[in-house]
């Protein structure tokens, strides 16, 4: 369900275009474009007032995961948490292969999807979505990794890196000791034996980021 349809669903409970945008902090016109499907993303700020207004959970309201109604204080049976309130853009492997490049000019509109997270990360955080098998059993396709450039790998880190291509590389990093030019030889390490592993010493590699968290899901979006 797109962020369209869940705005759609608050309309059709009875709230209007108006207390909408009062309660998220926007312009009724703001929430006409979240109705339209122009506007893809909501502000972990903004799902936090559409909550208190109407009981939908912000964390559905904003990536459209988790029980639709938020759970009434007293009636959990698991503590509290913080709520997110910082958002990651969910970003291709083709864009992570030359965020280097390209992160001080991204924008809102430039990811269709963005993740809310709790955790305290720098402002080049990115999220990717796990493609194909090299990384199973622990990462399933269509599990999704926040990658956070600032944090330096540690020996059995997962990271993320460019391996010469347009596209970033999903792996495990195993440090192998200084090289000739005093620089870290690390190899990239995948978790299904049936995919090789690459080493710096023997190919272009470079370190985009270090994992900080990974998002199962147990059915397919």
């Amino acid at each position: 369900m797109a962020l369209k349809d869940r705005i759609q669903e608050l309309v059709d409970a009875g709230y209007t275009k108006s207390k909408l945008a009062k309660a998220a902090g926007k312009t009724p016109p703001a929430v006409t474009h979240w109705l339209n499907g122009d506007t893809k993303e909501i502000k972990a700020d903004s799902a936090a007032g559409l909550q208190a207004l109407t009981g939908y959970s912000s964390v559905w309201i904003s990536e459209g995961r988790g029980p639709r109604m938020a759970v009434p204080s007293g009636q959990s049976n698991v503590a509290s948490a913080p709520m997110g309130l910082t958002q990651i853009p969910l970003i291709s492997s083709v864009q992570a292969g030359a965020w280097t490049e390209v992160i001080d000019n991204f924008q809102p509109g430039d990811a269709e999807v963005w993740l809310t997270t709790d955790l305290r990360m720098s402002n080049h955080a990115f999220a990717l979505e796990i493609k194909g098998d090299s990384m199973l059993p622990d990462f399933k396709p269509g599990d999704r990794v926040i990658i956070d450039p600032e944090v330096p790998p540690q020996p059995g880190d997962f990271v993320v890196a460019k391996n010469g291509g347009n596209e970033a590389t999903f792996k495990k990093y195993r440090p192998r000791g200084a090289g000739p030019d005093g620089g870290m030889i690390f190899e990239l390490v995948p978790l299904n034996e049936d995919f090789p592993s690459i080493r710096s010493d023997a190919q272009p590699l470079r370190i985009i980021g270090t994992m900080v968290e990974h998002r199962k899901y147990r059915k397919p979006r």
